[in-house]
């Protein structure tokens, strides 16, 4: 298991908690020399910290502001140059929102998750590329939401934008598969996750987390919420020479809602 990122490096964004933080640790523990970014800089050095901890010499962290292209040239510069190079992107970095009704929502909803969510996924891809390519064999990986598959009530631009980066994967794999670069690109889309991104239905159930939680799987065939690890295995998995065969695919880590 050490082995299966041995010689790879990657950038994770939206790296400080949540499905970043599982991300970190396990592909650290397989063997990957990491950058790990963040818009709160100080939760991304202690979670570099954390990783060198257990695996020494693993990780980088960097402050980064993915709506900012700008921070994007100087955080994959800065990247390349700490670990040798860049093999894996990991589009990670994301927001939700508070519930939102057609009639209510607003421009600035909207845009604040489009810049979040989806543009700084095109960014990330951008200016990673020449990077990936001459790593190859290199790996995208963008997380995208069973939210971008399948609409919900109130949540208009999470599901626009998490759409969004679902298409533009397949657009991106399709342009690198074409041009012959050994660069492929995947998306992964969880459904709810224990992570801070669950707030706004823990709110709705009146702050009962349990009872939140239990809610939200009712309508999951294996009855249950996922783990942070649940989708870092899987991104270990599309980051490996084991997926050297995969391109363009969306992974639905959704405990089989969407099969219904």
């Amino acid at each position: 298991m050490a082995d299966r990122l041995k010689g790879k490096t990657g950038l994770i964004t939206g790296a400080a908690g949540g499905l970043g933080e599982a991300m970190a640790h396990r592909m650290a523990e397989a063997g990957a020399r990491l950058a790990l970014t963040d818009i709160d800089t100080a939760r991304a050095e202690a979670l570099a910290a954390a990783v060198n901890a257990r695996t020494p010499g693993a990780a980088v962290a960097y402050g980064h502001d993915v709506a900012s292209e700008d921070q994007w040239r100087d955080v994959i510069a800065r990247a390349v140059a700490d670990l040798g190079g860049l093999s894996i992107l990991v589009n990670n970095a994301g927001v939700g929102g508070a519930l939102s009704w057609v009639e209510e929502d607003t421009a600035e909803n909207w845009q604040r998750q489009y810049e979040i969510n989806l543009r700084s996924v095109m960014f990330g891809c951008k200016h990673a590329m020449p990077h990936l390519r001459a790593a190859a064999p290199a790996s995208i990986i963008n997380i995208s939401s069973i939210a971008g598959l399948a609409g919900a009530p109130g949540m208009g631009a999470y599901n626009a934008t998490k759409a969004g980066v679902w298409m533009y994967t397949k657009t991106v794999a399709l342009e690198t598969a074409k041009a012959g670069w050994n660069v492929r690109c995947n998306s992964v889309h969880p459904v709810f996750i224990k992570t801070p991104i669950l707030d706004p239905f823990i709110a709705m159930a009146g702050g009962d987390e349990a009872k939140g939680h239990e809610r939200l799987a009712r309508g999951i065939p294996l009855k249950r919420i996922g783990e942070p690890d649940d989708v870092a295995w899987a991104v270990v998995y599309l980051a490996s020479d084991e997926s050297k065969f995969i391109t363009g695919s969306e992974f639905k880590i959704d405990g089989g809602m969407t099969a219904q």
